[in-house]
């Protein structure tokens, strides 16, 4: 086991580092921007369009996971543009698939909530 912090001085550092990560892509990523501000109608609206508790912390999980992919996909491009700077298809390649991700997320939502809001209609 590699040393370092423990118990709940670890959480609080762990915490930060998140908040560094939220900061970073907020600042660098407009798609992330664009997505947060998306999340920040979609959520309260979760409560009015889903008809369960169930469908509304459905609607609220989708809209996470498209925050979470474009995370992990800028984590991509970060590393990716740290590690190889000159074009080569494999980093090419890494981009394109954390692309997909997020862009098969969006989709994912887009289904989902709106299955959910024509149901709520009839």
């Amino acid at each position: 086991m590699k040393p370092g912090k423990e118990g709940f001085e670890r959480i609080i550092d762990a915490t930060g580092y998140s908040l560094k990560g939220i900061k970073h892509s907020w600042i660098n990523e407009s798609a992330f921007r664009q997505e947060v501000f998306l999340a920040c109608i979609l959520i309260p609206s979760a409560f009015f369009v889903g008809g369960s508790p169930a469908e509304i912390a459905l609607l609220i999980l989708c809209v996470f996971i498209v925050l979470i992919t474009e995370l992990l996909n800028s984590a991509i491009e970060a590393i990716v543009d740290k590690t190889s700077p000159e074009m080569h298809p494999l980093a090419g390649a890494a981009k394109d698939c954390g692309s997909a991700a997020v862009f098969f997320s969006l989709t994912a939502t887009v289904i989902i909530w709106g299955v959910i809001f024509i149901s709520s209609l009839i």
